[in-house]
């Protein structure tokens, strides 16, 4: 019961966490730049048409996360969750360095094993796959490689695809954070 409910808990943030990136940028929901905003970025960052990679990739997030979450189909759902995550940081995050606060690969990489955590068990007692009588189907390790391979050879096209030679800056931009994070005020010492 203890690994259920760890299990659910694991996925509900993943996935629930990936499906909210995926409608900021599908829908602008949550403060999210929007379908407009997030083309001009893709485009920014190579991607053409930059409305239909913006549109693929924001679908993508909200399906992975929505999957997870659900607990339904495996090891589909993590390996589109990483697939997209491949793309976003070699695109986006690796020049950035590792950590978050300067848009680095942080992020990206604990969603990313996450999703491989969640590839390669199974999502537990408290999923649909399990109500479903789906887990001893979708848990086969041949199924959980081939679907893993597929996301990582989807994320390789796409990049292979991305226009390098115009890219303009990557650093995308949410409402509210149209400038640089404020310093942090401190109190003066009472020494």
């Amino acid at each position: 019961m203890i690994r259920a409910l760890a299990v659910l808990t694991a996925r509900l943030v993943v996935g629930g966490g990936m499906a909210a990136h995926g409608a900021q940028k599908a829908l602008g929901w949550f403060d999210g730049p929007g379908p407009e905003q997030t083309a001009a970025t893709f485009h920014g960052l190579g991607f053409r048409p930059g409305r239909t990679f913006a549109s693929l990739a924001a679908w993508n997030e909200i399906a992975a996360g929505g999957l997870i979450a659900l607990g339904l189909g495996g090891p589909i759902g993590p390996a589109m969750l990483i697939s997209g995550m491949i793309v976003a940081q070699v695109s986006v995050h690796a020049p950035n360095g590792f950590f978050a606060r300067k848009n680095g690969l942080e992020l990206p990489l604990l969603y990313s094993a996450a999703a491989l955590a969640l590839a390669l068990d199974n999502y537990g007692a408290a999923s649909l796959d399990a109500l479903l009588g789906l887990r001893p189907v979708l848990r086969n390790p041949w199924l959980a490689s081939l679907a893993l391979a597929g996301g990582a050879a989807g994320a390789l096209v796409v990049l292979n695809g991305r226009d390098t030679s115009t890219e303009g800056p990557a650093t995308p931009t949410y409402r509210g954070q149209n400038s640089p994070l404020p310093e942090i005020q401190t109190a003066p010492s009472a020494n």
